[in-house]
């Protein structure tokens, strides 16, 4: 019989992890499967595609696979004298999944009748998976929502032709998500053949820019201006929050960019607790300052012997 190379085939490495092994799979499904491929041989294709994704896709068979060593696609080949012994009849699961017959070469190795293996006597196929981004205002996150979607997903026609159908979900939204949260739904993607599962429908959210809020994960941040005589005096001051207004006390001395925490006022997260709201001060100065400013001013810079570049030394 002659070597199959199912890494090969699959167009992935031996050290693929098992979700390289999944994707490289389902692509390849898709292009080749006899339902709606313009490929030549495009049955043989997908029979050999499948067998050698019933391979790695289990990690005793794959496993077992490996323990052959490497060979070329095509050279002559048979399995160790032990093989059977280790590894034959009855030693493996298999699923219902099928392309088609499987090859001289799986049979002789994993012990599986040559005809016949097909699931259900037809060809199945995973419906499509879907991803798509969501914006998420950060109200929406703090309370949670529902939204309506608008999606359009591949799905097979009359005449096993591929076409996009649209379709309207409405999904949950849960608060506390945050930029880049990845949800599921299931079975919510394109609709499977042969009997097949439908697709999932991965949600990713985004969280729109806010006008004052800056969010890294559940916690929030705001820049709060306060006046040069606030900074150094000290001062007690209103913020807002996503929950309504909240009082902070500048500490006397305070600089741009102290960070000031306000616990608990942040996205909430799973399970209980919420994030925290940082306040970061930035000192402003008066774009047009009046007269009796600029003159009370220029008293300080007279009775002050305060540098702040005094650590600049003779450099």
């Amino acid at each position: 019989m002659q070597y199959k190379d199912y890494y090969k085939i699959l167009g992935v490495e031996k050290s693929a992890s098992p979700e390289e092994i999944k994707k490289a799979y389902r692509l390849l499904a898709r292009k080749y499967h006899p339902d709606v491929s313009k490929e030549a041989n495009a049955e043989e294709k997908f029979k050999e595609v499948a067998e050698a994704y019933e391979v790695l896709k289990d990690p005793e068979k794959r496993a077992a696979y490996d323990q052959l060593g490497t060979y070329q696609p095509g050279q002559d080949f048979r399995p160790p004298p032990d093989w059977e012994q280790h590894f034959g009849p009855g030693h493996f699961h298999f699923s219902s999944h099928g392309g088609g017959d499987f090859s001289d070469f799986f049979s002789e190795l994993f012990g599986m009748g040559h005809r016949g293996a097909r699931a259900g006597g037809g060809f199945a196929m995973h419906g499509q998976d879907v991803e798509v981004q969501v914006p998420v205002s950060l109200e929406e996150s703090l309370h949670g929502t529902e939204i309506n979607l608008q999606l359009a997903v591949v799905e097979m026609g009359e005449g096993g032709a591929p076409q996009r159908v649209p379709k309207t979900i409405k999904v949950r939204i849960p608060k506390g998500v945050t930029d880049g949260h990845r949800l599921r739904v299931p079975g919510k993607g394109g609709k499977g053949m042969g009997g097949a599962p439908d697709g999932d429908l991965y949600l990713v959210v985004a969280l729109k820019p806010h006008a004052l809020f800056k969010p890294n994960g559940h916690d929030l941040y705001l820049e709060v201006p306060v006046s040069p005589w606030e900074a150094a005096l000290g001062a007690a001051v209103e913020v807002p929050t996503l929950e309504g207004r909240a009082r902070i006390k500048i500490p006397a001395g305070a600089r741009s960019g102290q960070k000031l925490r306000l616990s608990g006022k942040g996205l909430p997260k799973h399970g209980h607790g919420a994030g925290d709201l940082y306040a970061v001060v930035q000192v402003v100065t008066p774009s047009q300052p009046t007269e009796k400013e600029k003159a009370l001013f220029e008293e300080l810079a007279r009775v002050s012997d305060f540098n702040p570049r005094r650590h600049f030394g003779g450099v």
